[in-house]
């Protein structure tokens, strides 16, 4: 656990709904599973029309390098035309605390 790392970037959709963003996701989801040090994928929404994209990584490095190689291998990928752009915030950090059902006292 000690070097694991969060990814979380956070966008608005060109008019789209985010179920609809959901399922043109596939394609990501799949390269996801195939990427060095992938961990797990949550899409949510905490504001309507806010999308938060919640990824765990084994490490930062992991993680950035899989963003690199998906924005040059799925540049195409009709995901990327359904986001604003302009409003993308992405950031990774390594897992600071991390406490979960199976940790016992």
């Amino acid at each position: 656990m000690k070097n694991q790392a969060v990814e979380l970037t956070t966008f608005k959709l060109n008019n789209f709904s985010i179920q609809e963003f959901i399922l043109a996701n596939k394609e990501i989801d799949e390269f996801l599973k195939r990427q060095k040090g992938f961990l797990s994928r949550s899409i949510f929404e905490l504001k309507k029309g806010i999308v938060h994209d919640l990824l765990l990584w084994e490490s930062t490095q992991d993680g950035t390098a899989a963003m690199h190689k998906l924005m040059t291998e799925l540049s195409d990928s009709v995901v990327h035309d359904m986001i604003d752009q302009s409003t993308v915030s992405w950031n990774i950090a390594p897992i600071e605390h991390f406490v979960n059902l199976r940790d016992k006292d």
